[in-house]
């Protein structure tokens, strides 16, 4: 059974870009932004004035007006455009009027009627949107303080100073990432591009919302980036066949349960220092970690993911405490032991700093979604399909992040936040709803 294609959204990034980035301009490209930077400061203030007329009109006709929503949408996709240049997603310096055809771009539809109830608390709605895409860091977000919802007395939403680029978050960590990789090889990591253009495809989302171009509220699944990004087989693969379901009562007290799954990881992890260092020792002899190490150390890996996934409401069920393979809705499938490279493994510490660097801004992600999910879960009795698709995409570069550490793997992991790889030829493996990742192949992927 073929798994259903995402809905169309009204806001959506288009990609074409080829990777290849002039080092001469990347070294300089904070400086090259800086006009960038200061237009689309004071293009976001003009916006945000003509976003609070748009919210007027929406209260009264219950749709904006054509000219100031296309304003508002020229703002939006030049703001994306400008985070894709600052972030290295994209290499040409682009326009300052924000027209379709830069390699990193939006497709944003005319203006639709929208409700005037969800109209008139546009900026209350949208602040759990607005914390996600600041923890991604993709583009947008607004400076200054406004006094609450534009259906607050007053009215005063658009007394936000201006709008700007974010510099923290998941996109400005895999950017800094970017910049080293491409001055060494002239070109971007597949990954790390994915990953900001998502980030720059949420923020855009949640802007155009936002500034009301469109009722929608923003998706974080990471499926809107399937028709741009890719999963390149990896030996740690992450199989999602968990339903959306949460029970109430265990969502509120989920931290308090999952305390034995902490006090026992902490004694796992003990062991798993010492196994960590005789893997290390044994891998540099044989070229390859034992069998019984391998073994020991995947399961450790599988099991802190479920218990990971139990804590921030990406999994329903309490998990076990064994790790063992097949036994919880989030997974993961680890490959066998395989040869390694001896250099890689003498230095793996070293070579896994960016990657754990990555790893800490994705943490962030991961927590926020569980807090999110933990609210959205206790209202509605489920989780949020984005959000808990998002969530199992940021354990699953956790889990390779932590398997390239631990030797399970000399594969470096991927960034790009996408879950669904092509199915395997035959009967299916696995249901028709589970994200499925390829076995691995013989060649490395970076």
């Amino acid at each position: 059974m073929a798994v259903a294609q995402p809905e169309q959204r009204p806001i959506r990034l288009v990609m074409n870009d080829d990777l290849e980035r002039n080092r001469l301009t990347v070294f300089f490209r904070l400086i090259l932004a800086i006009p960038h930077l200061i237009w689309v400061m004071l293009w976001g203030i003009a916006a945000a004035v003509v976003a609070f007329v748009l919210w007027l009109a929406v209260l009264i006709n219950g749709q904006a007006p054509t000219g100031l929503h296309d304003f508002v949408a020229g703002y939006l996709r030049y703001a994306t455009h400008v985070g894709g240049y600052l972030f290295l997603a994209a290499s040409p310096y682009p326009g300052f009027r924000g027209r379709p055809g830069y390699p990193i771009d939006l497709e944003i539809d005319p203006p639709q009627r929208q409700s005037r109830w969800t109209g008139f608390f546009r900026l209350l709605l949208a602040l759990p949107a607005l914390v996600l895409a600041a923890t991604l860091g993709g583009g947008l977000f607004l400076g200054g303080s406004s006094g609450g919802s534009w259906g607050s007395a007053g009215g005063d939403g658009a007394s936000a100073t201006g709008a700007a680029i974010s510099f923290t978050g998941t996109a400005a960590a895999a950017a800094f990432l970017a910049w080293f990789a491409i001055l060494a090889r002239g070109r971007s990591p597949r990954g790390l591009r994915d990953l900001v253009a998502f980030a720059l495809s949420y923020s855009a989302q949640a802007g155009g919302y936002l500034f009301l171009l469109t009722g929608r509220y923003p998706t974080s699944d990471p499926t809107l980036a399937e028709k741009w990004a890719e999963l390149p087989e990896h030996p740690v693969r992450m199989v999602v066949d968990d339903d959306l379901g949460r029970p109430r009562l265990t969502v509120l007290f989920r931290v308090l349960l999952a305390i034995p799954h902490f006090v026992w990881l902490l004694l796992w992890s003990v062991a798993v220092f010492f196994a960590a260092i005789a893997a290390w020792f044994a891998a540099l002899v044989t070229g390859r970690v034992p069998t019984a190490l391998h073994r020991f150390l995947a399961a450790y890996v599988r099991y802190s993911t479920h218990v990971l996934a139990y804590v921030f409401v990406i999994g329903r069920k309490f998990p076990g405490f064994t790790g063992r393979a097949g036994s919880y809705g989030i997974d993961l499938e680890i490959a066998p032991p395989e040869r390694q490279s001896r250099w890689r493994i003498l230095f793996r510490i070293l070579l896994a700093i960016p990657a754990l660097i990555l790893n800490s801004a994705l943490s962030g992600v991961a927590l926020i979604v569980g807090v999110l999910g933990w609210w959205y879960a206790l209202v509605t009795g489920r989780m949020s399909e984005g959000l808990r698709n998002l969530g199992a995409a940021c354990l699953r570069y956790s889990a390779q992040t932590s398997a390239f550490v631990f030797l399970l793997t000399d594969r470096y992991p991927y960034a790009a936040p996408v879950l669904r790889g092509k199915a395997p030829a035959g009967p299916e493996q696995h249901p028709p709803h589970a994200y499925y990742a390829p076995p691995p192949p013989a060649q490395d992927a970076s």
